[in-house]
């Protein structure tokens, strides 16, 4: 969903995986998503912290402009990112698509 200033991610984190990585494509429960894998273990809400951290600096924002809206004990997540939705939106296609179009 996107307005004019904000999109909403959908993101499926991967916790304790060995390499950090944001891209590829999850059906998720909120449709497709962004899949995020983070060293971070599922634990006390860290792996949720740096997937929101590495979303940002995948979408070129800054970290205070990406919010979770729910989510927060599932590897499901939406996030709320602040900032102008066509250039995010071509970001996020290009991540998780592979495309801008």
């Amino acid at each position: 969903m996107t307005t004019r200033d904000s999109v909403t991610v959908a993101v499926r984190v991967k916790p304790g995986s060995a390499k950090v990585r944001v891209g590829g494509r999850f059906e998720g429960p909120y449709g497709p998503a962004l899949v995020i894998a983070v060293h971070q273990p599922a634990v006390d809400g860290r792996a949720t912290e740096a997937a929101r951290r590495s979303l940002a600096e995948a979408l070129r924002v800054r970290p205070a402009a990406v919010t979770l809206r729910t989510g927060a004990a599932s590897r499901d997540k939406l996030f709320l990112v602040d900032g102008p939705g066509p250039l995010i939106d071509a970001r996020l296609r290009r991540l998780r698509d592979g495309s801008a179009e």
